[in-house]
């Protein structure tokens, strides 16, 4: 298999199962054992496509003497690829992108009479006419998100806001790490990914926060397996420190709907290694990834359950110093992470609130008089976030919102809540609010 063979794999698996890009990315590069090089091709095809997905039909519509709806989705998928290669990737030769999408064509649709003539056709057709197509002027063509998502994001961030985010959802995805500091510093992490030829640089605002390039497979870099690093997000991160969670012995920590166990994981460094982060989650084989995050990084503090969230406790009530809450949500914050997330009906997302004022209510319980609860979603909706934080407060009078503390890059804030949009601070999109309960 090579690098477009797997990609197209992947786009193919996405339509057909409803599956996610990025897990199903991870397992065919791992399948076909590709290397960093190709591994690193594959996955630009994969996101391109799907962030660009809106821009190509537009231009597909212009290149063929048919209709667009009456492509194959398979034959679709192989000249997206071929147009995106065209389009975008300036490294490709022009040739080598209609001559391997021909190949693919002849490969994976020898059903199809006249497919790879085709894909030839067309792509051809898209090298004579490259810089001469009319260029797409709808926001929904230019950044390929439905309009339905264009308008419920912009009800939210504001049209000022609204194009730099939408351009941000289709950058290339950052890999952001986390220094675990109970074994290193970010200088000797450095170094030593420098010694593994993976290029670091120190996040703008975050400490202890690296964007690494060229890491391939990260997982097979000795510095992880060393558990000198864990991946998060910087806004990820924020939240954690927005808890300003104290050390000592008898801090007592949860992090309910834990997986992947970057908050986990934040918080037991944070601590110095003291005290005990209770992580839990519903699904037992995220339970088993972060207790194996865990045991990498030495964070011999966390206590990994498996637990339903919305459902009762009793020997948690009250006992927590800090309780991180991270709900379920729609996702549409990471959607540079994760681009089919744009293609998801807002209205499968609708009975979330409903869920997640539900999980904020039982999680604070858990939280002593005096205590902090942090409630974060990956999400800009406002009935996911300012509507749930306001709909809980109007139920529980002994919480209250405090202002976040936050890094000197940052505005300052009062509110107690704060949405980080895309494009702006150099993180995914993300909400956070802090909550103290009465003494």
């Amino acid at each position: 298999m090579n690098a477009r063979e797997t990609a197209l794999d992947v786009l193919i698996a996405c339509r057909k199962r409803a599956a996610w890009s990025n897990g199903v990315l991870k397992d065919l590069i791992e399948r076909d054992r590709l290397d960093r090089r190709d591994a690193a091709l594959a996955t630009r095809l994969c996101y391109g496509i799907l962030q660009h997905r809106g821009m190509l039909d537009f231009f597909l519509k212009q290149l063929l003497t048919g209709k667009l709806k009456d492509l194959h989705p398979v034959v679709r998928d192989i000249l997206h690829m071929g147009l995106y290669q065209i389009y975008e990737l300036d490294k490709v030769p022009d040739s080598a992108a209609v001559n391997e999408s021909v190949a693919l064509a002849k490969k994976y649709c020898r059903w199809q009479r006249g497919a790879s003539g085709l894909v030839n056709a067309v792509l051809r057709n898209a090298v004579r006419t490259k810089g001469t197509l009319q260029q797409p002027t709808a926001l929904e063509d230019r950044y390929s998100h439905p309009k339905a998502l264009i308008d419920l994001l912009g009800s939210y961030v504001g049209q000022e806001a609204l194009e730099p985010m939408l351009a941000a959802n289709n950058d290339t995805p950052l890999t952001v790490v986390q220094v675990n500091t109970l074994k290193t510093t970010t200088e000797s992490l450095m170094e030593a990914l420098a010694e593994e030829e993976v290029k670091s640089y120190p996040h703008s605002w975050m400490p202890d926060c690296l964007v690494l390039s060229n890491t391939g497979n990260i997982e097979k870099l000795r510095s992880f397996k060393d558990g000198l690093f864990y991946v998060q997000d910087a806004a990820s991160r924020l939240a954690v420190q927005c808890a300003q969670i104290p050390q000592g012995e008898k801090v007592r920590v949860l992090d309910c709907c834990a997986a992947p166990g970057g908050k986990t994981f934040a918080a037991a460094i944070a601590m110095g290694g003291q005290g005990k982060v209770r992580s839990a989650d519903i699904h037992r084989h995220k339970t088993t990834l972060i207790q194996h995050g865990a045991d990498r990084l030495g964070l011999h503090n966390v206590l990994v359950r498996e637990q339903d969230a919305t459902e009762n406790h009793p020997t948690w009530l009250g006992k927590m110093d800090v309780v991180l809450c991270d709900v379920p949500c729609s996702g549409y914050g990471i959607i540079r992470k994760k681009p089919d997330i744009r293609y998801k009906d807002p209205k499968e997302m609708e009975r979330l609130p409903e869920l997640q004022l539900k999980i904020l209510s039982k999680q604070a319980q858990y939280v002593r008089p005096g205590g902090t609860v942090i409630y974060s979603t990956c999400t800009l909706v406002r009935d996911e976030n300012e509507g749930v934080v306001q709909a809980f407060l109007k139920h529980h009078p002994d919480f209250y919102l405090e202002p976040l503390p936050l890094p000197d890059r940052l505005p300052d804030n009062t509110s107690g809540m704060l949405a980080l949009v895309p494009g702006q601070y150099d993180t995914d999109g993300f909400f956070i609010a802090r909550l103290r309960r009465k003494a």
